[in-house]
């Protein structure tokens, strides 16, 4: 999540957040917490249509899991104590929503094999309905004894 989302959530201004997040920087190690790079934060404007002058003068922090649980730490307040545990608790969400929808690709990828399967054998069907056909469309002989003029 970006900084901002999360001061609008904590109810505190960007800057108040990312000072007490940079007096504890100790608290966010790699991978708690990252700056994004130009590239991503121009993109992340021209989404959002913001115009190029203004706004922010430095480069938004993204936090992950870890570094917003880490957040209630820095920020001790009640407010932020709720809303890290709301938070967490939507993490928590994800991931049991993520786990279903792997067992659900999983399932759709045991259907397809034996969809392929089926088809295999529908072929085999297929053709050898085929060949029946061809083979009860040639001129048969007359059976039985002809009696012939000698």
């Amino acid at each position: 999540m970006l900084d901002r989302d999360l001061a609008d959530l904590y109810g505190v201004p960007t800057k108040r957040l990312n000072e007490a997040v940079k007096r504890n920087i100790q608290r966010f190690p790699e991978g708690f917490m990252f700056i994004l790079t130009e590239e991503e934060a121009k993109n992340l404007r021209s989404q959002i249509a913001t115009t190029s002058w203004g706004g922010r003068r430095y480069l938004p922090f993204a936090f992950s899991e870890q570094g917003i649980a880490m957040l209630s730490s820095v920020l001790n307040s009640e407010r932020a104590i709720q809303v890290n545990i709301l938070i967490i608790k939507t993490f928590v969400r994800l991931r049991k929503a993520m786990a279903n929808h792997q067992e659900l690709v999983n399932l759709l990828k045991k259907l397809e094999s034996r969809v392929d399967q089926h088809d295999a054998a529908i072929s085999d069907i297929v053709r050898e309905i085929q060949r029946i056909i061809e083979v009860e469309e040639k001129p048969k002989g007359r059976i039985g004894f002809a009696i012939g003029e000698d």
